[in-house]
C-alpha cells in the first residue's frame, strides 16, 4: 500500500489556507469572529502558517454543548481561528488520499453520497432480497480508539509533520478513545475507521448487498442463516479489531420495511418518513412559526427553512404529511412576504 509523504508543505501553502478559510467560513460570514478574520485575511492566515511551521500550534480547548435531538450527545466546539481553518487545511490535502479507499456503498461525508443517495441505493438492493441484518455501533465517536485510529492513518501517510498534526487532534481529548463530534476531521476519521469493517465485509466475505451510513450499516441476503453467521463475524471484528460494540444487530424480513437514513424502505417500491422524524418535523415547524410570530426570526429565514423541508419531504411518499403540515401553502406565504419586502 502506497504511503504518502511531503504533505505538510502543501497544507501550509497560502492558497490552501485561503481555500480552508473559505470552506470553514461558509454560512458563517455574519459572525463577528469570521468578519474580523476576513477583514485581516492575509495577516491572520500568515499567523496560522507561522504557528504550523514553527510547531507551536496545539488544538485549543473545547467548549462542550449538550444536545438532545435526535438523541442526547455532546458536541465539542473549537474556536474558528485557528482550529477550524487548520482542520480544513489538513483535510484539503488528505481527502484525495483517503477518498479512493472507501467502498462505493459508504454514504457519509462524501460528495454526492449522502442520505438521499444511500436511500436510493438501498431501494435498488431490497427488491429481490428476503432478509436484512441491520446494525449500529454503540456510542460510535466516543468509542473510536486513539491508537487503532492512528495506526490506520499511518498506513497511508508517512509525512511526519502531518502525522504530528493528526496525533495532536486525536489526543486533544484525553483517554484511550473518543474523537469529538463537531470536529471537521472527525467525520473523515470516523469514516476511515469503519472503512476497516467495509473492506472486511466486501473483500474477505464477498458480501454484495451491503451499505453503510456513518455508524449504521445493513447487509441483505435471501439466506437468514448466512446473515446470522455474518452477524457473529461482525461482532467479533468490531470487538477484536476496532475495540467497539454494536448497539443493535437484528435480523428481520425485508417485507416489514427497513428503517434507515430517516426513512422506512419497502420492497414494493415506496418510501415512508420515519414516525419519529415526522413528529420532529412538525415540532420544528411549529416552534419556528412561533418564533416568527414573536419577531425573533425574519420571514426570509423561515421561507428558506420551509423550502428545504419541502424539498426533503419529496424524497419519500409524504403526500398526506405535506398536506397536514400545509407545507406548500406556508412556503408560498413566506415567499410572497419576502418578495413584497424586496419591492
Amino acid at each position: 500500500m502506497k504511503r504518502h509523504g511531503d504533505l505538510f508543505d502543501k497544507i501550509v501553502e497560502m492558497n490552501n489556507l485561503e481555500t480552508a478559510f473559505a470552506k470553514s467560513a461558509k454560512g458563517k460570514h455574519w459572525q463577528d469572529t469570521v468578519k474580523h478574520i476576513e477583514d485581516n485575511l492575509p495577516e491572520k492566515l500568515g499567523e496560522i502558517r507561522e504557528m504550523l511551521m514553527d510547531g507551536s500550534f496545539k488544538t485549543s480547548k473545547y467548549r462542550i454543548k449538550r444536545i438532545y435531538e435526535p438523541k442526547e450527545r455532546d458536541i465539542y466546539i473549537l474556536p474558528f481561528f485557528p482550529d477550524r481553518i487548520i482542520q480544513h487545511a489538513i483535510m484539503n490535502i488528505v481527502e484525495p488520499i483517503w477518498l479512493p479507499l472507501f467502498i462505493k456503498d459508504s454514504y457519509a461525508c462524501i460528495k454526492d453520497r449522502g442520505q438521499h443517495a444511500g436511500s436510493r441505493r438501498l431501494m435498488g438492493m431490497i427488491r429481490n432480497k428476503k432478509y436484512c441484518l441491520k446494525c449500529d455501533v454503540r456510542k460510535f465517536y466516543p468509542s473510536v480508539n486513539h491508537e487503532v485510529l492512528f495506526e490506520i492513518i499511518e498506513r497511508k501517510i508517512k509525512c511526519k509533520r502531518t502525522l504530528s498534526l493528526f496525533r495532536d487532534i486525536i489526543d486533544s481529548i484525553p483517554g484511550e478513545s473518543n474523537i469529538p463530534i463537531g470536529n471537521y476531521t472527525s467525520q473523515w476519521m470516523g469514516n476511515l475507521y469503519l472503512n476497516e469493517l467495509d473492506q472486511m465485509i466486501k473483500h474477505k466475505y464477498k458480501v454484495k448487498d451491503y451499505l453503510r451510513y456513518c455508524d449504521d450499516f445493513i447487509l441483505l441476503n435471501n439466506d437468514k442463516s448466512k446473515l446470522a453467521e455474518l452477524r457473529d463475524v461482525v461482532i467479533s471484528f468490531m470487538s477484536d479489531r476496532l475495540k467497539m460494540t454494536l448497539g443493535t444487530a437484528e435480523i428481520f424480513p425485508v417485507s416489514q420495511g427497513i428503517d434507515f437514513l430517516g426513512y422506512r424502505h419497502f420492497p414494493e417500491g415506496y418510501v415512508l418518513l420515519r414516525k419519529s422524524t415526522a413528529l420532529r418535523v412538525k415540532k420544528r415547524i411549529k416552534n419556528m412559526l412561533a418564533q416568527y410570530a414573536s419577531g425573533r426570526i425574519e420571514a426570509e429565514r423561515v421561507e428558506c427553512s420551509l423550502a428545504s423541508t419541502q424539498g426533503w419531504l419529496r424524497w419519500a411518499n409524504t403526500h398526506n404529511l405535506s398536506l397536514a403540515l400545509e407545507i406548500d401553502e406556508l412556503v408560498w406565504r413566506f415567499r410572497r412576504e419576502r418578495d413584497t419586502k424586496v419591492q
